[in-house]
This record gives structure tokens, C-alpha cells and sequence, in this order.
């Protein structure tokens, strides 16, 4: 008896040891990229093994919302966590962070790697757009059209894996008000005022150009305000001086249902009423009901 509980006292040891290194290994690994094979796809989660047959854990919430998997395939993510389950390493990956992202052009963009292109910014929305912001100190590269070679031949190959995530490229700058123009293409940009003590930018378009300006769900000038990190409100040109700031309708407007608004980019009465009904229904998520009520209480401030 005290042989064999001499030999489970060595044991433990053993795999408290292991357990140990392992934690501190996947520690040293967060942010960086590893590949698995997925062994259970379950409801909330993926398990997959990597080549010393170390499991780790996809959650749901990490996943791209396209991602499909099977039991068998190969897949690539970013170590985002690494937490102790009692004595147990349990590792949390991730594909949805904008490091995974990052990682994969450190990988796949020679010129990255080699450190002669930086990369300033990411920022995404996971499945549908990113924006990345890259910067080279050697005027003799361009770092866009090296990210972009080829009509996207250098990207395309984790773009797939991405779930055809579209990717903007954009070439970092200092100067802020040229910065937030790239960041806001394809969109044509006719004016920016910049207010430093807000930290916003009130951005003026021609009347076509807003729904660029804006993009689809809103998602364009979002991921510009956070490649930025500034706020950033769109105006049609010509229509500051007539437009009202949604908020001075909070009267009248539940605060939750602004900010709904707000989140798409859509700040004042004007930016609400050139849209279309049904879009506005699919980008907020909110009731026609509400939506159309918004609409009545906006157009009765222009009639007045």
C-alpha cells in the first residue's frame, strides 16, 4: 500500500509538473496563431488537438457566425486565454479577434514579416468587413499594393478562411483628417471638420456618396471610427445648416431607440429620412412601428 501510494504521490507530481509547463507555454503563445485538428464539434464549443496532442478550446462566441466545421479538419486560430480549470491548462482560442487577423498577414505578406511594412490598426467585424492600416518607413514600397498584389492574390488565400470577409487596406497616416478619408473609402469625402476636445469628426458628403460614407449596417463608418479612434458623424453637404442632431429629439425619442440609430452611423433627422424604411428595419433591429414613429416625429420638426 505505501508503494502504491508512493507511486500516485509521483504521478501527480509528474502531471502537476506537465500541467505547469503547458500553462506556462500556451501563456507565451497568447496572440500568436496555432493549428489543430478538430477532434468534437459540440453546440457551444470546438475541441481541437494540435501536433503533441494538447486540446484546446474554440467557443461559440469565437467563432466566425459562418464558420462550419467537421470532425477530421484542419483549422487555425489565435490563442486568446489561457486559464487554470483546478490544476488543468484549459486553452481559449479565438477567430473572431482582430490579432487572428493581424497574424495572418504577419504569415502570409512576406514584406510584413520581414518588418518592412507595419501594420497600425485592425479592426473588424467578424465574417463581414475589416479595415486594416498599414504603414511603410521605406518610400520605395507601397504597402497597400503589397497586401493587395495581384488583385488580392496575396490576401485571398485567408480570405477564404475568413468566410470571404471583405478586407480594406489602407495606408496609415499622421495627418488625421486624410487618415479618417481613407479609412472611410470608397466613399468621396468633400469636407471634415475635426473637434479634438470631442474627439469627433463631422464628415460632409454629396448626397450619393451617403450610403457609401455609411455602408451596409452601418458598417463602414463604424470600423473608420474605430481604425481612427475617433467618432465620426456623416452629414450630407449642403444640409449642416438645415440638419438637426438626433439627441435634440430626446424628448420625443426613447434614448435606446437614438442610440440604435446612432450605432449605424444615422446622428441626425436628414441622415434618418433619406433611407429606406425596410433598410432601416434590417440595420437596427428595430419595429417598424418604432421606426415609422421616429420618421413622423422627424418630418413634423421640417414641416414646422
Amino acid at each position: 500500500r505505501a508503494i502504491l501510494t508512493l507511486r500516485q504521490t509521483l504521478v501527480s507530481k509528474v502531471m502537476e509538473h506537465d500541467n505547469s509547463n503547458l500553462y506556462e507555454k500556451f501563456k507565451g503563445l497568447i496572440g500568436e496563431v496555432v493549428s489543430g485538428e478538430i477532434h468534437y464539434v459540440r453546440h457551444k464549443q470546438v475541441i481541437i488537438m494540435d501536433d503533441e496532442q494538447n486540446e484546446m478550446i474554440l467557443p461559440k462566441e469565437n467563432q466566425i457566425p459562418s464558420d462550419f466545421f467537421r470532425k477530421g479538419d484542419t483549422l487555425r486560430a489565435v490563442v486568446d486565454d489561457v486559464k487554470l480549470r483546478g490544476a488543468k491548462p484549459q486553452i481559449i482560442l479565438s477567430r473572431t479577434s482582430p490579432k487572428f487577423l493581424e497574424k495572418l498577414f504577419e504569415q502570409e505578406i512576406p514584406e510584413i514579416l520581414d518588418g518592412l511594412i507595419t501594420i497600425k490598426n485592425v479592426v473588424r467585424i467578424p465574417g463581414d468587413k475589416a479595415k486594416v492600416a498599414v504603414e511603410s518607413y521605406d518610400d520605395r514600397i507601397d504597402p497597400v499594393g503589397s497586401c493587395v498584389v495581384m488583385k488580392g492574390s496575396c490576401i485571398y488565400s485567408f480570405v477564404l478562411e475568413l468566410r470571404n470577409e471583405n478586407i480594406d487596406v489602407i495606408n496609415y497616416t499622421n495627418i488625421q483628417s486624410l487618415f479618417i478619408q481613407r479609412a472611410l473609402s470608397p466613399a468621396k469625402i468633400l469636407n471634415i471638420e475635426i473637434n479634438e476636445e470631442e474627439n469627433k469628426a463631422l464628415v460632409y458628403v454629396d448626397a450619393d456618396e451617403v450610403s457609401k460614407a455609411i455602408g451596409k449596417g452601418g458598417y463602414n463608418v463604424r470600423l473608420a471610427s474605430k481604425l481612427v479612434g475617433m467618432e465620426i458623424d456623416i452629414f450630407r453637404e449642403g444640409a449642416q445648416d438645415e440638419d438637426v442632431e438626433l439627441s435634440e429629439f430626446s424628448d420625443e425619442i426613447d434614448t435606446w431607440v437614438i442610440e440604435a440609430f446612432s450605432a449605424i452611423g444615422l446622428d441626425t433627422a436628414k441622415s434618418i429620412l433619406e433611407q429606406d424604411v425596410d433598410d432601416l428595419i434590417k440595420r437596427t433591429d428595430l419595429e417598424e412601428e418604432t421606426i415609422l414613429d421616429v420618421i413622423r416625429v422627424l418630418k413634423e420638426e421640417f414641416e414646422d
